[in-house]
């Protein structure tokens, strides 16, 4: 039934959907039906969403790792020097923790000269639905769209997630999930949504206000070197002693996420765009402290 109602919703075949235990059990289950343990490898062009690494980690398949270009986007010449080595290579548009959405066009060549497996992460791309690649598993067999239940839905803690892809992949990942990987409090609360799309479309219409209020701010507080742009329900700055400002945040109730110690995010903090009255706090305590 929930494949049913997303194939309506997205118009996309059933036969082309697979519904897991949110993205990160359909990260899992790709990388166990596709790469051999001990040896195959997974690139991962940084920085960007620390569960791939984990999955690999876990099921023994060596990562290979390469930079975005300055912008976050996908660099060709960093990632094409890889296509012979790499069985996947997964990226994230909406990329966290950046924000920014990936070239389609550079997705495109790496699809029309990599032979292996492109995993697109769309967890964050109701909040910029213009920039969906989804479109693209109609002409890439090679190419797998991930997306959740959890972002812009609002159900983080059902677990749910879903994969579009050729109808072989979906076939594959059938074979090797668990019998009853979705439970049935979960499938009702999902069908509930899908039959009610206005509460997520009102949901992400105040979340994008509350986004350009919350970087107006942001603009505006001395002391912040730099505001990265945002397709996402997040933003990525930088400050310094970022460490230290989200400790004293973190003091006063306030939880960011600190990325300084991720690739090329030196002093770089990323705050989710939160209800007016906590947007609010935030910047009146960052304010504070910088």
């Amino acid at each position: 039934e929930v494949r049913h109602l997303l194939s309506e919703y997205l118009n996309v075949p059933s036969s082309n959907l697979f519904i897991g235990v949110g993205s990160d059990e359909i990260i899992d289950l790709l990388i166990r039906i596709f790469c051999e343990p001990g040896k195959d490898k997974c690139l991962i062009p940084e920085p960007t969403y620390g569960m791939y690494k984990v999955a690999c980690d876990i099921n023994n398949v060596e990562t290979i790792w390469c930079d975005l270009d300055k912008n976050f986007d996908i660099s060709i010449d960093n990632i094409s020097q890889y296509y012979n080595a790499a069985k996947i290579i997964f990226l994230c548009s909406p990329n966290n923790p950046t924000g920014n959405l990936l070239s389609i066009e550079k997705v495109e060549s790496i699809l029309n000269n990599f032979s292996g497996l492109v995993i697109i992460d769309e967890a964050y791309i109701d909040f910029c639905e213009s920039g969906s690649m989804y479109r693209l598993a109609d002409k890439y067999p090679n190419i797998i769209i991930l997306r959740t239940f959890s972002k812009a839905w609002g159900l983080a803690g059902a677990r749910c997630g879903y994969a579009i892809a050729d109808s072989a992949v979906i076939d594959y990942l059938f074979k090797v999930k668990a019998p009853y990987n979705l439970n049935k409090l979960t499938e009702d609360i999902v069908k509930k949504n899908l039959r009610n799309k206005e509460i997520k479309n009102k949901f992400v219409e105040a979340v994008l206000t509350e986004r350009d209020h919350l970087l107006n701010g942001l603009k505006s507080t001395k002391g912040i070197k730099i505001i990265y742009h945002s397709d996402a329900n997040f933003i990525l700055f930088q400050c310094e002693d970022a460490s230290e400002v989200q400790k004293q945040l973190n003091q006063n109730g306030i939880v960011i996420r600190d990325r300084s110690t991720q690739h090329n995010l030196h002093n770089c903090l990323r705050v989710s765009v939160g209800t007016p009255f906590e947007n609010g706090r935030f910047l009146e305590e960052i304010g504070k402290i910088l």
